[in-house]
């Protein structure tokens, strides 16, 4: 049983709250609040708090910028950094007209719509996500660096990785604010860093990502670091994923698990995984968001570059994992953490339900590492590529109408119109690369 109104109104005083920060994301992922002191607390409880939609991206138009935030008490969470003489509390929010219905471009709400669907044909659905991110320098002007604060490279531990005890700060604040960790280690390139949040309902995953980058920033920033999200800011090294682990239940069983397949996993799982092939093409640009993104989907660095999956082999973009029973579960690699959570996990979420729906059939597993098979291997196996660039991506999106119910129209349009606004800002740049290359030879 979550909290209720009362009991974030009873902790808020009991905490010595002073301010609350009404959090939500826009369209594009980025963080919003709206600080309100403790004795309007109870006024924003009950939905009566209101703010100009027509200044965050894609939201709405300046002749209906009044919204409400309805935040959820369950969500209630104090910042550990706060002081002793005043402290700041969170509570993340869903958007709403002044009528009081639901606002179609609020990212919590599509997802909300999303799992609503799945309730519908009978499921609940958890993740375990997976964020990578780099931490970088910071110069004497405290502005942000892409210098790493170490060397190391997997797993490694001090006195090579100097970027550990910041790392351990950020988990010990996340599991303040009532945020399981499953694990943390230093990742492949230098610099890199993984911690991976403990498996939640979609809805509590989606909101600890986005907290989770807050934090991770903000404790960074303390101590003079730079934390990004930015999915490739170093050339020649890996770039940062966020493996989404998924699992769906039934009356309280594991419905990817079947006991009498060979491999463990059921004809349920099989066609979550069909879904997940039948769209990816589409909701990449969603899950790789950035013009970015696709620096880091090439080959050579671990990035999951092909649609296929497998029973173990890292090389497709979707695997399944060795454990079973209740801890059945597939893992998409390719989303990166740049991406609006809450509309990531609602479009991959609605492709794998779209596959259980129409009975897809998945195709064979691959077993060998893709990377290393000629393309005409690859097509003999049926193996297609995710977008190269974020132009094609919000192409295939576009002309996939399971994706746009995922998101719904304000979303979809908003979204793409954004994006590929981006992308002819970055198409008409002229950059080092090009100077460098043709400048004096031509």
């Amino acid at each position: 049983m979550g909290l209720t109104k009362a009991d974030v109104l009873e902790k808020a005083k009991a905490l010595n709250v002073k301010f609350i920060r009404l959090q939500f994301t826009d369209i594009l992922g980025v963080v919003k609040n709206v600080a309100i002191p403790l004795h309007s607390l109870e006024m924003a409880l009950d939905g009566q708090i209101m703010f100009d939609g027509s200044s965050i991206e894609g939201f709405v138009r300046i002749e209906e910028s009044d919204m409400h935030l309805d935040p959820d008490p369950d969500t209630f969470a104090i910042f550990p950094w706060s002081s002793q003489e005043g402290m700041t509390a969170r509570l993340m929010c869903d958007i709403r007209h002044p009528d009081g219905t639901p606002f179609a471009g609020d990212p919590r709400t599509a997802l909300k719509r999303v799992l609503s669907d799945a309730e519908d044909m009978g499921y609940r659905i958890t993740v375990g996500p997976e964020p990578e991110f780099f931490l970088f320098e910071r110069d004497q002007e405290g502005k942000a660096t892409n210098r790493t604060v170490d060397q190391a490279g997997y797993f490694d531990l001090s006195p090579v990785d100097l970027g550990e005890d910041v790392r351990r700060d950020i988990v010990l604040t996340l599991e303040q604010m009532g945020i399981g960790i499953e694990a943390t280690h230093h990742e492949v390139s230098p610099g890199q860093h993984e911690i991976d949040l403990r498996y939640a309902d979609a809805l509590r995953t989606a909101d600890n990502i986005v907290t989770f980058r807050l934090i991770a920033r903000t404790v960074a920033l303390q101590r003079n670091f730079h934390a990004t999200f930015m999915p490739k800011p170093l050339q020649g090294v890996n770039g940062s994923g966020l493996h989404l682990h998924q699992a769906l239940f039934k009356d309280g069983t594991n419905v990817f698990h079947e006991t009498k397949h060979p491999e463990g996993i059921s004809k349920t799982g099989l066609r979550y995984i069909a879904g997940l092939i039948d769209h990816a093409k589409a909701f990449t640009a969603i899950t790789n968001p950035l013009v970015n993104s696709y620096k880091r989907l090439v080959p050579g660095y671990e990035a999951p570059v092909y649609i296929a999956w497998s029973m173990g082999n890292r090389s497709p973009m979707i695997r399944v994992p060795q454990a079973r029973r209740e801890a059945t579960r597939i893992e998409l690699r390719s989303p990166d953490p740049s991406c609006n959570p809450y509309l990531a996990l609602a479009v991959t979420i609605k492709a794998g339900l779209d596959g259980i729906r129409r009975k897809l059939d998945a195709p064979a597993p691959v077993s060998r590492n893709i990377y290393r098979m000629h393309e005409h291997e690859r097509h003999e196996y049926g193996i297609e590529n995710l977008p190269e660039d974020l132009a094609s991506a919000l192409n295939f999106l576009e002309q996939d109408t399971v994706m746009r119910e995922a998101l719904g129209d304000h979303i979809f349009s908003r979204f793409l119109e954004a994006k590929r606004i981006e992308w002819e800002i970055y198409r008409q740049q002229v950059h080092d690369w090009e100077i460098d290359q043709y400048l004096t030879v031509y």
